[in-house]
């Protein structure tokens, strides 16, 4: 199993889109933000550019999920931040980002199968099995934050792919991560297990 580099990053789940608020398994099913989440992402780069001067690690790099919903999510949190903060943040997008796939269990319902995916015991039939899964992450967030140089990246993709860096991180990985919340991934301390999570205040 791939390991995450000891660098800090940040983190930004797609908005919502239709199928998230009906509860419905997306995977790369290219949904896209509804009114809500584009809502959502302005709150999110809101957020981010109200704390600028007081963020602890500054960001300087975005680095996004290619799908429609975090591509545009990326796009508006950048224009959002270089409206109040001046700041032109670049993006690239990375294929290794992209959401799992769920096979046969896109567009159905989020069902209690979860666990048995993340222990390995159950992987829908064309689906991505969570071992995977979580090897593509670590070397997809690993590139990204090489590419944040002395800054800090922001990595912004999807709700799957959280779960997988919660596994790697040494938390319990499946919690649902909000649409939009930006947080911050600090690594653990000398001594520590688990990397430190701090979401950012939406305003």
């Amino acid at each position: 199993m791939s390991a995450l580099l000891n660098r800090p990053y940040w983190y930004l789940r797609h908005g919502q889109t239709d199928w998230n608020a009906r509860n419905l398994s997306q995977g790369r099913t290219d949904i896209p933000l509804n009114t809500v989440g584009l809502s959502q992402a302005v709150a999110a780069g809101s957020a981010i550019a109200n704390h600028w001067n007081d963020l602890e690690l500054p960001i300087t790099q975005i680095i996004s999920s290619p799908l429609g919903r975090a591509r545009k999510t990326a796009e508006m949190t950048a224009e959002i931040i270089h409206k109040k903060v001046g700041v032109n943040l670049p993006i690239e997008l990375d294929d290794g980002l992209k959401e799992v796939c769920f096979g046969v269990e896109e567009a159905q319902p989020m069902g209690p199968w979860y666990d048995d995916w993340i222990a390995g015991t159950f992987t829908p039939e064309g689906g991505e099995p969570f071992a995977v899964l979580s090897n593509r992450v670590a070397e997809a967030v690993n590139r990204s934050m090489c590419k944040a140089e002395s800054g800090t990246v922001l990595i912004v993709a999807h709700g799957g792919i959280f779960r997988a860096l919660r596994y790697l991180m040494g938390l319990k990985a499946n919690v649902r991560l909000p649409n939009a919340q930006p947080m911050c991934a600090r690594p653990p301390e000398q001594g520590a297990k688990a990397w430190e999570l701090h979401a950012l205040p939406l305003e």
